[in-house]
């Protein structure tokens, strides 16, 4: 259930961005997918503490591929293919191996984590995907904008995915499934 979760959500992720327009907060705006690339993070932790850390990077691998080939299936150009790979294969390492190498609690991990990869995913895609250097879809000055607007959905919601987690332990079946 984990994998299919963490898959699904990396193709849903890749079909909401597609299909509906980015959402705006004041001067910040994101993909509506921006949400569900928090739950990955979420969910590959989850992969990670049942699978081990090198079965982990397998299921990582599949996951860059479907993503891919979703990206370019819905109509994204190759730069937003190539830049939505390239951020989603440098979070999801440095998410892996933060996780890995944390020595704390595992909600402590499972969130700082995921805020450093949501963070890096945030900024190289907007860069190498939106800005001039990429695609050119945005302009410099609100390059800022739309990393903060992707920063403020995948940290919310890696922040809720947390707190549910850390509901979820008290419940000794729940603990025992992790």
């Amino acid at each position: 259930m984990r994998i299919f979760l963490y898959l699904s959500a990396i193709i849903l992720a890749n079909v909401l961005t597609a299909k509906f327009p980015p959402i705006a907060l004041g001067a910040l705006f994101f993909p509506v997918g921006s949400f569900l690339i928090g739950a990955t993070f979420i969910f590959r932790d989850l992969v990670q503490n049942k699978y081990g850390r090198k079965r982990t990077y397998m299921f990582i691998t599949l996951a860059l591929v479907l993503s891919a080939i979703a990206s370019y299936m819905l109509g994204d150009t190759l730069m937003i293919v190539f830049a939505s790979a390239v951020s989603f294969i440098i979070s999801e390492v440095c998410d892996t191996e933060i996780y890995t190498r944390m020595k704390s609690a595992f909600i402590k991990r499972v969130f700082i984590s995921g805020v450093v990869g949501g963070t890096l995913d945030s900024v190289v895609f907007v860069v190498i995907g939106m800005s001039p250097l990429g695609a050119g879809f945005l302009p410099w000055e609100l390059v800022p904008n739309a990393i903060m607007g992707q920063l403020l959905a995948k940290i919310g919601l890696q922040a809720i995915g947390a707190l549910v987690l850390y509901q979820a332990i008290k419940i000794p079946k729940f603990k025992e499934a992790l």
